[in-house]
């Protein structure tokens, strides 16, 4: 309450509500009373007879002014107790909500790649700022990894937070969640992710996921023997991939492969055949979802080429191709990043470089992207606070953080999701490629990813695909291996119901 107020109220409280005249300025000084003769007085009249008694005694006329003011003080008065308990209960109230204690949030978080150690320091450094959240993380095994998810999602015994693959989202709708508008807004989402992120994690009008990281295929090549080859330069386009391959071929006397120019035309023994032949589909304008049209069938032809007479240049007797470019037994592979972690663990030494995936003579660049996300389950009991953990992951210095804490145990961390973070990485001989792809848009997802052991859309559609090329090697057309691939193919898409 105003103080100041408060005194004028009560001086004004305490100021006479009539004022009197002084007798020296009344007309009595200019009026002469009438001079009345003593023999008209009457002696008892001068003796303080009722005829002269006035009706108020001059005496009383004071506690009138009196009783008024004290009428007003207590009103004040009043006022004031009253705002005072009202200020008190207020007071009461907000103070016992304020000191009530914040209940313990516990969040579990399974994760797939990542050790604990390499999480934890973000873990903690988020606890520290919200002491009442505790984030248990679990590092799990990739087997059945999906099934279980689902499995104890539904009986409400999973994870408040999950990591899933790219392509997972028609598997996993029962039990994931969308990021609500209240953490983080669609647009904020786009102007802070890939463009690809965004066509693979939105259902709708919603988003299901934060992207900690991007990836997809590149082509790794071995500097050493493109120098015994007399090659100075990557492949600028895919015709010039198809002419480094015949030079870098070594073949001996009874022409059995000794050193192949790349790893491309069967299934068993290439890692990720399924992706390299979803990309020479897409870059010969051809779908996943039409394998029975011409451009199909042409870049399965384009595909087994490398393995056929009368100069192939891959075959089932070669190693596994990640092993066999360790090995210095093939010079190209077409892979993610991850893997060139996995070739560095068996070769150290080995002197190899990346580029982006080579154009189409004339065409635009493509790439397949296989990255990993984070999530929400539907049956956390705390959406928000995990949704809240999640954005915290994805801010620029947790990101890089993360990559720091990676790239300590490793060759390098996962390239960043972000795209105000491309420019920290993309000189980076690893991964810099893997960036590059992602600012120039170049990504596109299918669900045939290998190795993400979904045992559901991307390893059923993967199965087809390598009948498809195994009927082949036995003779079988290119249209008429794919065209018994598209029917299993949209059986799969009808099993989860995507259009």
């Amino acid at each position: 309450m105003n103080d100041n107020k408060g005194n004028q109220e009560e001086n004004q409280s305490t100021k006479p509500l009539f004022e009197t005249v002084p007798i020296e300025n009344s007309q009595a000084d200019t009026v002469q009373p009438e001079e009345i003769s003593p023999e008209v007085l009457n002696p008892e009249d001068v003796q303080g007879g009722s005829a002269f008694q006035p009706e108020i005694a001059p005496s009383d006329q004071p506690f009138v002014y009196e009783e008024s003011k004290i009428k007003y003080v207590f009103i004040v008065f009043a006022i004031l107790l009253f705002v005072g308990i009202f200020i008190l209960v207020i007071r009461f109230f907000t103070g016992a909500r304020s000191k009530a204690p914040i209940p313990d949030i516990k969040l579990v978080y399974w994760g797939l790649w990542e050790e604990k150690e390499v999480i934890e320091p973000l873990i903690n450094e988020y606890q520290k700022n919200n002491p009442h959240v505790k984030i248990e993380y679990e590092k799990k095994s990739p087997q059945d990894y999906r099934e279980k998810l689902i499995s104890w999602s539904q009986k409400n015994i999973g994870p408040d937070i999950f990591r899933f693959h790219n392509t997972w989202l028609p598997e996993l709708k029962s039990v994931t969640v969308p990021l609500p508008e209240t953490i983080m807004k669609n647009l904020e989402f786009e102007k802070t992710f890939f463009p690809i992120t965004q066509r693979d994690l939105k259902i709708g009008n919603f988003y299901y996921g934060i992207p900690l990281s991007i990836d997809g295929l590149v082509l790794i090549y071995n500097e050493s023997m493109f120098k015994k080859a007399g090659i100075s330069t990557p492949p600028r386009n895919w015709d010039e991939l198809v002419e480094y391959v015949g030079k870098l071929q070594v073949i001996n006397k009874d022409k059995e492969i000794i050193t192949s120019g790349i790893a491309i035309g069967t299934a068993s023994n290439i890692e990720h055949f399924s992706e390299i032949f979803g990309l020479m589909l897409l870059l010969n304008g051809g779908s996943l979802e039409n394998l029975n049209q011409l451009e199909a069938a042409g870049a399965l032809e384009a595909y087994r080429r490398f393995a056929e007479l009368p100069n192939p240049t891959w075959n089932e007797a070669m190693p596994n191709s990640i092993t066999a470019f360790a090995q210095e037994k093939v010079a190209m592979i077409i892979a993610p990043s991850w893997q060139i972690l996995t070739i560095n663990s068996i070769s150290k030494d080995l002197k190899m470089k990346v580029i982006p995936i080579p154009k189409p003579p004339g065409g635009k660049q493509v790439s397949l992207a296989s990255y990993w996300v984070e999530g929400v389950s539907n049956s956390s009991k705390n959406q928000l606070e995990a949704w809240k953990f999640l954005k915290f992951l994805s801010q620029k210095d947790s990101m890089t953080k993360l990559y720091e804490l990676e790239n300590k145990q490793r060759l390098f961390g996962e390239p960043y999701s972000r795209v105000d973070l491309a420019q920290v990485l993309i000189q980076n001989p690893y991964i810099g490629p893997i960036i590059q792809q992602a600012v120039d848009d170049s990504y596109v997802s299918l669900p045939i990813a290998s190795r993400t052991f979904d045992n559901g859309l991307n390893d059923e559609l993967r199965v087809y695909l390598e009948n498809a090329v195994n009927a082949t090697i036995q003779g079988v057309s290119y249209s008429e291996a794919l065209s018994t691939a598209q029917k299993g193919v949209t059986q799969v898409f009808q099993k989860y119901n995507i259009q």
